[in-house]
């Protein structure tokens, strides 16, 4: 260990007091250092570049996660359904699912074309969420709609069943009402 002089005084004293200028222990000038570089690093990270989740951002993942894990282990329910109709990234992920395997018979916008309008309040096989998600996972072959959920599996179904309940009741023009006037899902 180096010798250090301690206790050297500072050349005055204050109401009696005298000032020494002893150096700090290097184990806490460590840790200050340290601190100060760890706080200069997430001040850059969370609010120069904003590559961190917020702490908003990270409770919205977080709530997205635990509503995926819930759809998967629990029974479909229609709190459940209209919960995730709430959800903007499984809604976002059904839309996707929609543009791509359903558009051909109702339109990009869910207005109708072969199929019927998802957006207005006539139901041709009920309005509930879960005869939503029911008519989509065992389609309606008669009528010509294929069962999706061998195709899709059941996590994209019920992510194409947010997506159309969150559509119905924004009464887009395009084909007629078909079926019963049962109102909104919501």
């Amino acid at each position: 260990m180096s010798e250090q002089k301690m206790d050297v005084e500072r050349g005055h004293a204050f109401d009696g007091i005298q000032e020494y200028d002893n150096p700090l222990p290097r184990w806490w000038l460590f840790i200050f250092y340290t601190t100060v570089i760890f706080g200069y690093g997430y001040w850059v990270h969370y609010h120069v570049a904003r590559t961190g989740l917020t702490g908003v951002a990270a409770y919205d993942a977080e709530k997205a996660d635990a509503l995926k894990r819930a759809a998967a282990t629990k029974p479909m329910s229609d709190d459940l359904l209209l919960a995730m109709a709430k959800d903007p990234s499984t809604v976002a992920a059904g839309q996707k699912l929609f543009v791509q395997q359903c558009a051909a018979c109702h339109l990009e916008s869910g207005a109708g074309k072969i199929g019927p309008n998802l957006t207005d309040d006539f139901w041709l096989h009920g309005n509930k969420p879960t005869e939503i998600l029911k008519t989509i996972s065992r389609g309606v072959v008669e009528k010509g709609m294929p069962a999706w959920e061998p195709t899709l599996g059941g996590e994209r179904v019920r992510s194409l069943a947010a997506f159309v309940i969150s559509r119905e009741g924004t009464n887009l023009p395009g084909k007629e009402p078909q079926g019963e006037r049962l109102g909104t899902v919501k």
